[in-house]
């Protein structure tokens, strides 16, 4: 084995990330070309998906103080997480969850041991794709994790272990002349990172190194993409307080937010970026009390802190206006859009399955486009979800037809799937 000293820092972190961020602007839209020409009846934009998870995955380090290693890691997961869009979204975001795991409570890093985080990223990814049909991007995880560990057992650089990935997972198979979308995305991110610690990147949208930038028409501004991965809760001691005027306020740092009245105090819910400012407005407004902080993006860490309208709900994804009011009409009680060249990001349908609506709700997405990002809801809010797993739009009203409010979440969605398996 070699001596290598090499130590990777926060910055070469942030350096990673954003030549990984700039790889996918060049090449998504390529991405999406591919994924037209493979499977054009798909209707799916995984290279669009992919980038606008990146840009969430980047936001928390334009502004966060923090340097070292595994705290970026940890910041840069989260917001994956949350910002994650369709699948290939999902498998990125656990990719960045991976990683963070192996980085964790580390302000530096050997190469050594940021190589082994890497290996955990593609374990993670590996763990969401569904090996039966066997799945291009399972090939090319595993081939890349392979590459990866001999590297890291070499105790290489932590660019040659990079060299190595993108060498093991970046060729066409003998079945087929070129990659698949999979592939590609995964040999994309491989490469950004790769310039990214190598120095040798342009970002053509936001210098996140200094926090400034001006946005490149015709771009997706990752600005639009930010997540707030923090639920927080306390309570202000303040008879006078108003709570529309307070809840006006914190909506400014918050993209949720209940603030309600209950004697001499005002309980307030939000989801946020940034809970250290919102609890420095909230302390000027009283004395703070019961206060509490949870991270969405892990899983089962949420909790139901305040009152709702109803036991069950039923939540659906409609990427048109006239399918969303057939829905509606279905007896659908919230709808998430998501257009032809989009799809909701997981904090989306997240924050609608966290508001006071219901205590828990059914998911009903319109098609497979969506599969691995509900599941993924699923993990972090737990039982309060239960998904169903339909393959058109066809079969989502068929389902939404079968919801019944006296039924508990659960038994609902057992009622529903059945239904489309006795067609």
């Amino acid at each position: 084995m070699t001596t290598n000293g090499e130590v990777i820092t926060g910055s070469d972190f942030k350096r990673m990330v954003t030549g990984a961020y700039s790889e996918f602007l060049l090449e998504y839209e390529n991405i999406n070309a591919l994924d037209r020409k493979l499977r054009p009846s798909h209707g799916a934009h995984p290279g669009t998906n992919i980038l606008r998870t990146m840009g969430a995955a980047i936001m928390p380090i334009a502004s966060t103080k923090d340097d070292s290693i595994g705290g970026l890691a940890r910041r840069v997961a989260s917001a994956a997480i949350l910002g994650a869009r369709g699948n290939s979204g999902v498998v990125l975001s656990q990719i960045f969850r991976g990683i963070a795991k192996g980085l964790s409570g580390k302000f530096d890093a050997t190469s050594s041991e940021f190589g082994k985080a890497f290996q955990y990223g593609i374990l993670y990814a590996q763990r969401v794709l569904p090996e039966e049909p066997e799945r291009p991007m399972v090939t090319a995880a595993r081939a890349v994790a392979k590459g990866a560990y001999q590297a890291v057992r070499a105790n290489l650089p932590i660019t040659e272990i990079l060299a190595a990935a993108i060498s093991a997972g970046g060729h066409p198979t003998e079945q087929r002349a070129e990659l698949d979308v999979g592939e590609r995305i995964m040999l994309t991110f491989l490469v950004g990172c790769q310039k990214g610690l190598n120095g040798n990147f342009v970002s053509p949208v936001l210098n996140f190194s200094v926090g400034t930038g001006e946005q490149t028409v015709g771009l997706p501004d990752p600005r639009r993409d930010e997540v707030h991965p923090y639920c927080l809760t306390f309570c202000i001691r303040n008879q006078q307080a108003d709570e529309e005027e307070a809840e006006r306020f914190l909506q400014e740092n918050s993209s949720f937010v209940v603030v309600e009245r209950r004697r001499q105090l005002l309980h307030v819910h939000l989801h946020t970026a940034h809970p250290g400012v919102v609890l420095e407005y909230a302390a000027g407004l009283g004395p703070l009390s019961d206060i509490h902080l949870n991270n969405m993006a892990e899983p089962h860490s949420m909790v139901l802190a305040h009152s709702t309208l109803m036991p069950v709900a039923l939540l659906a994804v409609s990427r048109h206006e006239a399918q969303a009011e057939r829905l509606t009409k279905l007896g659908a009680t919230l709808i998430t859009r998501g257009d032809e060249g989009d799809v909701p990001s997981v904090g989306a349908l997240v924050n609608a399955a966290h508001s006071d609506l219901a205590e828990s709700y059914v998911l009903v997405p319109d098609g497979p486009r969506m599969k691995l990002e509900l599941q993924q809801v699923k993990r972090i809010l737990g039982h309060r979800v239960e998904v169903v797993s339909v393959d058109s739009e066809a079969q989502q009203e068929a389902a939404v037809r079968n919801f019944d409010r006296r039924l508990s979440a659960l038994q609902n969605a057992d009622r529903m799937q059945r239904g489309l398996m006795d067609k």
